[in-house]
C-alpha cells in the first residue's frame, strides 16, 4: 500500500515557502509505519498554516470544531483539477465546499445539521454592499416585540425587537422562495446572534461560535457586572458582510457563481447519500464528529430558535457515538458509501484527531476501516504547525511544546 510516486514526490518536496523563521522544517520527515498489519507511510512537515497563504475572507464564519481553509486547499490543489467534484460528508460551516468553489471545482456538501446549509450555501452568492444595504432598508423593524423565550440576558430590549422583526420577515420569506439577498442576511444574522465583541447582537459572551444557556449567561453578566446594551442589527449585518467580501477577487466571485449553479447541498445521513451518483466524486475532504466531543445541537440552540429548527429532531439525527466501537461502526458505513460515490482513482483526505488527550489516535481505527471498504491507504499526512511566542500569547490551544498537529489519512480508490 504505497502512495503514487507523483504524490509522494509532492509531499516529500512540500515545505512552508517564504517562512522567515529559522526553526521551520524545510524537509518532509518520512517514515514507514504499520497499523494492525497494514503498512503505509507517514509524512510530517508544516504543509500548510495560516501564515502560508491568506485564506479568502469569505470563510470567516464562526463554527465550533471547524478546520482552517488551508487544509482542504492543500489537498484540493494536490489531488484535483478545475472542474473536478469535491465533497464533504460532514460539512459543518462549509469550509471544504467554499474553498473548492473558490478554486473552480464543483461541490457537494452534506451535513445532517440543517444549520450547515444555512451557513454555507449563501456564500456561493455574495452580494454587493449597495444591493445588501437596499434590501436591509426594505425590511420593516418594529418596536416593543418580545420573544416567547426570555432573551433578556442576551439582548437589549430594542435589539431583541429588531431581531424578532428580522426573524418574522425571514419566516415569511420562506414561503416565497427567498432570493440570494435574504439567504445571505439570514446567514449573517445566524452567525451574529451571540459573541464576544460589539460585532455581535448580544452582550459579551463566550465563545463566539456557540450559545451558552440562559442561566450561564446570567452568571456571566453578574460576574462581569454587565447588562445588554443596544446593538443595531442592520449595521452589524452590513459590517460583517463587508468583512466577508473584503478580499474576494473577481475570479473568485466568478468561481463561486459558477459553482452555485451545480452545487448540491444535502441534509442526509453520511452513510445514505442516494442523491449522489455512483463514481462521481474526485475528492472527499472531511473531518467527522468525534466521540461526543462536540454537542452540536446544544451549542446551537439559539441558532435553531432563530431559524425555526426543531432542536430535538436535530439532536436525534446527529451521530453522537459514545464509544470507540460505536464510532467505528458508524464510520465503516460512511466509508462504504464514500467508496460507492468515489470515482476509480478518486481520493479521500480524512482528518482524524487525538481523543482523550492522545490516548486514542483515530488513524489506528480509520486505516483498517478504509481498507476494509475497498480503498488503498495512500499514507498519513501530519501537518505540524509551529507557533511563535506571539501565537502562544494569544492563547492558541491544542498544542504541546509550541506545536499543533492535523493528521489526515489519505485513501485512494483503485482504478480497477
Amino acid at each position: 500500500m504505497t502512495i503514487d510516486a507523483e504524490i509522494s514526490d509532492y509531499l516529500e518536496g512540500s515545505s512552508f515557502e517564504g517562512d522567515l523563521r529559522p526553526e521551520a522544517e524545510k524537509n518532509t520527515f518520512k517514515e514507514n509505519i504499520t497499523i494492525r498489519g497494514l503498512s503505509t507511510i507517514r509524512y510530517t512537515n508544516e504543509f500548510w498554516t495560516s501564515r502560508q497563504r491568506q485564506a479568502a475572507s469569505i470563510h470567516e464564519i464562526s463554527y465550533r470544531a471547524c478546520f482552517k481553509p488551508q487544509l482542504p486547499h492543500f489537498f484540493i490543489n494536490m489531488l484535483t483539477r478545475k472542474g473536478d467534484t469535491v465533497y464533504d460528508p460532514f460539512s459543518g460551516r462549509g469550509t471544504t465546499a467554499i474553498e473548492a468553489a473558490l478554486m473552480g471545482r464543483e461541490i457537494i456538501s452534506n451535513d445532517i445539521n440543517p444549520l450547515s446549509k444555512i451557513l454555507s450555501a449563501p456564500r456561493l452568492s455574495p452580494p454587493q454592499i449597495n444591493e445588501l444595504r437596499q434590501r436591509l432598508s426594505e425590511i420593516p423593524f418594529y418596536q416593543d416585540l418580545k420573544s416567547d423565550l426570555d432573551l433578556s440576558m442576551f439582548y437589549h430590549p430594542q435589539t431583541e425587537s429588531e431581531l424578532l422583526s428580522l426573524r418574522n420577515y425571514l419566516i415569511e420569506k420562506e414561503d416565497q422562495e427567498p432570493d440570494h439577498l435574504d439567504r445571505w442576511i439570514r446567514m449573517i444574522a445566524t452567525n451574529r446572534l451571540t459573541g464576544h465583541s460589539k460585532g455581535f447582537f448580544s452582550v459579551y459572551t463566550m465563545p463566539p461560535n456557540q450559545a451558552v444557556s440562559a442561566e450561564s449567561q446570567k452568571k456571566i453578566n453578574l460576574k462581569r457586572d454587565q447588562i445588554p446594551e443596544y446593538r443595531e442589527i442592520k449595521k452589524i449585518i452590513e459590517d460583517k458582510t463587508g468583512q466577508l467580501i473584503r478580499n474576494l477577487t473577481g475570479d473568485q466571485r466568478n468561481n463561486l457563481r459558477n459553482a452555485s449553479g451545480k452545487a448540491l447541498f444535502l441534509q442526509s445521513d453520511a452513510a445514505k447519500t442516494n442523491a449522489i451518483p455512483a463514481e462521481s466524486v474526485d475528492l472527499t475532504v472531511t473531518s467527522p464528529p468525534f466521540l461526543n466531543v462536540v454537542q452540536y445541537s446544544k451549542d446551537n440552540w439559539l441558532r435553531c430558535w432563530f431559524n425555526s429548527i426543531e432542536l430535538e429532531k436535530v439532536e436525534k439525527a446527529i451521530t453522537m457515538a459514545a464509544t470507540l466501537e460505536q464510532w467505528s461502526s458508524v464510520m465503516f458505513s460512511v466509508f462504504k458509501e464514500l467508496y460507492r460515490i468515489a470515482k476509480p482513482g478518486g481520493w479521500i483526505a480524512f482528518e482524524v484527531g487525538e481523543i482523550r488527550n492522545g490516548q486514542i489516535k483515530l488513524e489506528e481505527e480509520v486505516i483498517p476501516l478504509g481498507v476494509k471498504s475497498g480503498f488503498k491507504c495512500a499514507g498519513v499526512v501530519v501537518n505540524q504547525q509551529k507557533f511563535t511566542k506571539t501565537s502562544n500569547i494569544w492563547g492558541i490551544s491544542n498544542n504541546h511544546a509550541g506545536t499543533n498537529s492535523n493528521r489526515i489519512v489519505l485513501f485512494k480508490k483503485p482504478l480497477y
